[in-house]
């Protein structure tokens, strides 16, 4: 078992960009990280801001690197947004997206669609076919008056290239556009880690958060009252941490450390 200061660990969020890999390239061993999750009991599920790809895309891609997951266990900013907007719209209905292809499909699962034709609510995204003809078209939607949904604020994410912009670039630019500020679903936001903490039938403080951005991992992570763990192999770095309150409770330089404590 993993214990954190008398408390035994029954699960863990992990994020996958900067934690698990970068780009497709694997951070750790992957097959050996999550065999030894299972030796020590504790339930696994992927929660990340990244909604460039699909569960099945996320799915396909752990598969390449020899680890089988089930669906639940991912949970992407696409899925946290769908979950949040039907809170307002339960029945579905149109809806104008801007973003991947991820989120016109996961959005679907959640009976929404997309419709320049009297939509309920602006629901955007990530996407890096980002033109200045979308921008205008979807400030000009949000400044009909209608809720303004955004995945995620993360200003970048690790590449092999390095950190490259991230949905938080759009989403600046969008409320720069338009005047509204956006409703967020995605990290730091304890929304998206309630929902992954529903799926583990955990409680928080039972629950560790292992993520690479202090700013959105750890800080959601902590205001949902989970366990948190902070790995040096993405954005934030050591200097970030010192500077950090309150601390994380784990800093790891590689997420397999959490097994050599």
């Amino acid at each position: 078992m993993i214990i954190i200061e008398k408390t035994t660990i029954t699960a863990a969020i992990l994020d996958m960009d900067g934690v698990l890999w970068r780009s497709d390239e694997s951070l750790c061993d992957l097959k050996k990280l999550f065999s030894s999750f299972e030796q020590f009991g504790v339930k696994v599920l992927m929660a990340t801001n990244n909604g460039l790809s699909t569960v099945d895309q996320y799915i396909y891609k752990f598969d390449k690197l020899g680890v089988q997951i089930e669906p639940w266990q991912v949970l992407t900013s696409a899925i946290a947004v769908g979950y949040l907007v039907k809170q307002q719209l339960p029945n579905g209905g149109p809806v104008y997206i801007m973003g991947e292809q991820a989120l016109f499909s996961t959005l679907e699962e959640f009976n929404f669609y997309h419709s320049e034709n009297e939509p309920q609510a602006v629901i955007a995204g990530l996407t890096k076919k980002f033109t200045y003809e979308m921008l205008k078209n979807t400030s000009l939607a949000i400044q009909k008056g209608i809720p303004f949904y955004f995945t995620n604020p993360d200003p970048s994410y690790p590449s092999p290239e390095g950190n490259i912009p991230g949905a938080g670039t759009i989403l600046a630019a969008l409320e720069t556009a338009s005047g509204i500020k956006a409703i967020l679903a995605g990290k730091p936001l304890p929304f998206l880690f309630n929902v992954g903490i529903e799926r583990l039938n955990s409680k928080p403080s039972e629950t560790l958060v292992v993520g690479d951005r202090l700013s959105t991992d750890i800080l959601g992570g902590q205001q949902s009252g989970c366990r948190t763990a902070l790995v040096l192999t993405g954005i934030s770095t050591r200097a970030d941490y010192e500077n950090w309150s309150p601390k994380p409770d784990l800093l790891l330089n590689n997420i397999m450390d959490l097994f050599s404590l």
